[in-house]
C-alpha cells in the first residue's frame, strides 16, 4: 500500500530544502548563474494563469490593443516587488511571513495570515476553473466533472515527495516552455497588427478613464502581482546556500537577474494573449467575447485552421496544472510562517484544493458555462485588492537598515515602492467604491 507521508516533506516544504542547492564560489558567473535559476522561474508560473487568461481576453476583445500597456506596466511593478521579497529572504535568511509573525502583535500576524490565504484560494479558484474548462475542451467532459477532476493534481504532489527542489523547477520550465510555445503559434496565424501592438504599450490614462476598462485594468494587476508570491519568493531564494556578506551581494544580484528574465517571460506570454484576443476577436467585430471557452470555439473559424484552438487548449491545460505546484509551496511559506504549522504536502493541497473547488462547483452548477469568465475576472480582482496587505510590510522591511543591513533599499527604490503602494491601494478603493455605488 502507498504509505502517505506524516510530515511535512522536501520538495513542497520551503524549511525542509533550506541551503540544500549548493553553489561553489569557484564557479564561472554563468555556471553561478545557473544555479541560482530556478526561484523566479517558480514564482513567474502565478503571473501566466488561467486569471490572466480571463482578463487578457476580455481585454483584447473589448479594448483591442489599448490596455496592453496595463500589462507591460503590471509586469515592471512585479519585477521590483519579487525583487525586494528575494532579496529580503536573501538577506535576512527569513522570509516575509516569517518575519512579519516576529516584528507585529500576533493578531496582526493573524490578520495576514487570513489575507494570504484568501489570496492563495483566489489564484487556486482560477487554476480550478481554468483547468476544468481545459479538461473539457480537449477529452469533452462536463464542467462540473472536470472541476471534480482537479482533485487529482495531489497525486502530483504526492509523487514528488522527497524529491530534490531542482525536480520541481525542470517541470515549471517544461511547463511554461509549453505555454510559450502555444501562443507563438496562435500569434503567427492570427496575424496581429504590430504597429498597432507598439502603440497599446504607450501608457494612456484616458483607456482607463471609465469604470469597466478601469476594472479589467486592475483585474489585470491582481492577476499579474500575486500577494502570495511575495511570501513565496521571499523563501525559495533560501534554497541556494549562501554565506558571507559577498556570497549574499552575489546571490542577489543573480537572483535579480532570475527574477527579471523570468517575469520577462511572462510579460510576453500576458501580452501574447491579449494580442491574440485582440487581432482574433476586436479585429473582427466581436467585442463581446469575456469568456475562455467562447474564445477557444471562435479561434478556429477566425484563424482558418484548428491548430490554433488546440494550442490554446493546451496551453491552458499547462496554465492550470503548474501553479499547482506554486500554490502548495506557497500555502506551506504563509503557514509555517505565520502559524509555525507544518503539515504533509498532500493534506495543504487537498485544504487549499477543496476550498477552492467548493465556489467553483457551485458556480459551474448554477451559473453554467459563464461562470468560468465571471469568476476567473472576480478571482483576480480578489487579489489585487489583497495585495497591498503583503506589500506594506515587504516595503518596511526592506526598508529598515536594522534588518537588512547594507542591502536596505536606496531612496530612489524606497521612494519608487511606496508609490506604487500608494497607487495600487487607491485604483482597489476607487474600485470599491464604483463597484459598491459609493463614487
Amino acid at each position: 500500500m502507498f504509505p502517505l507521508p506524516k510530515t511535512a516533506t522536501a520538495p513542497f516544504c520551503p524549511s525542509e530544502v533550506a541551503g540544500s542547492i549548493v553553489v561553489p564560489a569557484d564557479l564561472p558567473w554563468w555556471k553561478k548563474a545557473l544555479r541560482f535559476a530556478g526561484p523566479g522561474l517558480l514564482v513567474s508560473v502565478g503571473y501566466m494563469d488561467p486569471g490572466n487568461w480571463a482578463t487578457d481576453i476580455e481585454a483584447g476583445s473589448r479594448f483591442g490593443y489599448r490596455l496592453l500597456f496595463v500589462v507591460l506596466l503590471s509586469s515592471l511593478a512585479a519585477m521590483m516587488l519579487q525583487c525586494l521579497a528575494a532579496r529580503l529572504g536573501i538577506a535576512t535568511q527569513k522570509d516575509l511571513a516569517r518575519l512579519s509573525s516576529e516584528r507585529y502583535p500576533k493578531a496582526v500576524g493573524r490578520l495576514q495570515w487570513v489575507f494570504a490565504e484568501i489570496s492563495i484560494i483566489s489564484c487556486d479558484l482560477a487554476e480550478v476553473l481554468g483547468s476544468a474548462l481545459a479538461f473539457k475542451l480537449l477529452f469533452g467532459v462536463s464542467l462540473p466533472v472536470g472541476v471534480a477532476l482537479t482533485a487529482l493534481d495531489t497525486f502530483i504532489v504526492l509523487g514528488l515527495q522527497g524529491r530534490g527542489f531542482r525536480r520541481v523547477e525542470a517541470i515549471i520550465l517544461g511547463l511554461v516552455g509549453t505555454i510559450g510555445i502555444c501562443f507563438v503559434v496562435q500569434l503567427f496565424l492570427v496575424g496581429p497588427d504590430w504597429a498597432q501592438v507598439a502603440a497599446g504599450f504607450v501608457p494612456s490614462l484616458h483607456a482607463v478613464s471609465t469604470q469597466e476598462p478601469l476594472y479589467l485594468a486592475i483585474g489585470i494587476l491582481g492577476a499579474t502581482i500575486m500577494p502570495h508570491n511575495l511570501y513565496l519568493h521571499s523563501s525559495v531564494v533560501q534554497t541556494r546556500a549562501v554565506t558571507g556578506i559577498q556570497g549574499k551581494r552575489d546571490a542577489i544580484r543573480l537572483t535579480r537577474v532570475d527574477t527579471i528574465g523570468s517575469l520577462s517571460l511572462a510579460l510576453l506570454i500576458n501580452a501574447a494573449i491579449l494580442i491574440v484576443s485582440a487581432a482574433a476577436f476586436h479585429g473582427t467585430g466581436r467585442t463581446d467575447v469575456a469568456d475562455i471557452g467562447d474564445a477557444y470555439e471562435l479561434l478556429a473559424p477566425i484563424a482558418g485552421t484548428t491548430v490554433a484552438a488546440v494550442a490554446f487548449a493546451i496551453g491552458l491545460f499547462a496554465s492550470g496544472q503548474s501553479s499547482t505546484f506554486t500554490g502548495t509551496i506557497a500555502g506551506q511559506v504563509i503557514m509555517d510562517g505565520f502559524l509555525h504549522w507544518k503539515l504533509p504536502c498532500w493534506q495543504r493541497r487537498l485544504i487549499t484544493r477543496g476550498l477552492a473547488i467548493v465556489p467553483a462547483f457551485i458556480g459551474v452548477v448554477t451559473m453554467g458555462d459563464r461562470a468560468i469568465g465571471e469568476l476567473l475576472i472576480a478571482s483576480q480582482v480578489v487579489l489585487s485588492i489583497q495585495l497591498p496587505f503583503a506589500m506594506y510590510p515587504l516595503i518596511r522591511f526592506t526598508d529598515d537598515r536594522a534588518l537588512m543591513g547594507d542591502f536596505a533599499n536606496t531612496r530612489l527604490v524606497s521612494v519608487a515602492a511606496w508609490l506604487l503602494f500608494v497607487v495600487i491601494s487607491c485604483a482597489n478603493v476607487w474600485l470599491v467604491a464604483q463597484v459598491f455605488g459609493l463614487a
